[in-house]
């Protein structure tokens, strides 16, 4: 069965990712196609990179690292909810992202993004990451509005048609998980 992680990429106290991550979770949990797990950047305590190799050589150390590393390498495709940030993404996704290399490649990946615009500018510079561990990013994205999608910018109440958006990432990302595995395979 494919497998796939919803990863919520904000660690801060307060933070809207985890409301988000549980509707995308809930929602995954209706689903036939493939096996969904949600996974918290809380739950793995990574500091600052600290890996002396370079992530590519695969040698890793430190022991957060090697659980960080099962734990991505478990799945076929992601997708990621992430908060938009000073018009990027999370400090914390983008570290627990540059923690790794092999475990990345080959794998389908979706946005969830919530923001000022919907997290748009997040999702950019995430298209960008994933192209650099080759993995495959799908069109289909939610972008949910701390205005429309919020009430008073923290009680998550989205729209309905988000719902349709989040099933066309889902298809998507499942779909090209199945694909790529030959790739991944080898």
């Amino acid at each position: 069965m494919t497998r796939i992680g919803i990863i919520i990429g904000s660690t801060r106290p307060g933070r809207n990712g985890a409301a988000v991550g549980q509707w995308v979770y809930e929602a995954a949990s209706q689903r036939t196609d493939a096996e969904f797990e949600l996974v918290d950047l809380l739950d793995y305590k990574l500091p600052h990179l600290d890996e002396v190799y370079p992530p590519s050589m695969g040698q890793y150390q430190q022991t957060h690292t090697i659980e960080w590393a099962s734990k991505i390498a478990s799945f076929d495709g992601f997708i990621m909810v992430t908060p938009e940030y000073n018009h990027s993404t999370s400090g914390a996704l983008k570290n627990a992202i540059d923690f790794l290399y092999a475990e990345w490649n080959n794998k389908a990946i979706g946005f969830v993004s919530y923001g000022s615009v919907g997290g748009a500018r997040a999702v950019e510079h995430l298209r960008l990451i994933s192209a650099e561990l080759q993995m495959a990013d799908v069109r289909s994205q939610v972008a949910l509005s701390l205005f429309t999608d919020f009430e008073n910018f923290s009680v998550f109440a989205p729209n309905d048609f988000q719902r349709d958006a989040l099933n066309a990432t889902f298809d998507q990302v499942v779909t090209w998980s199945k694909a790529l595995a030959p790739l991944r395979a080898r």
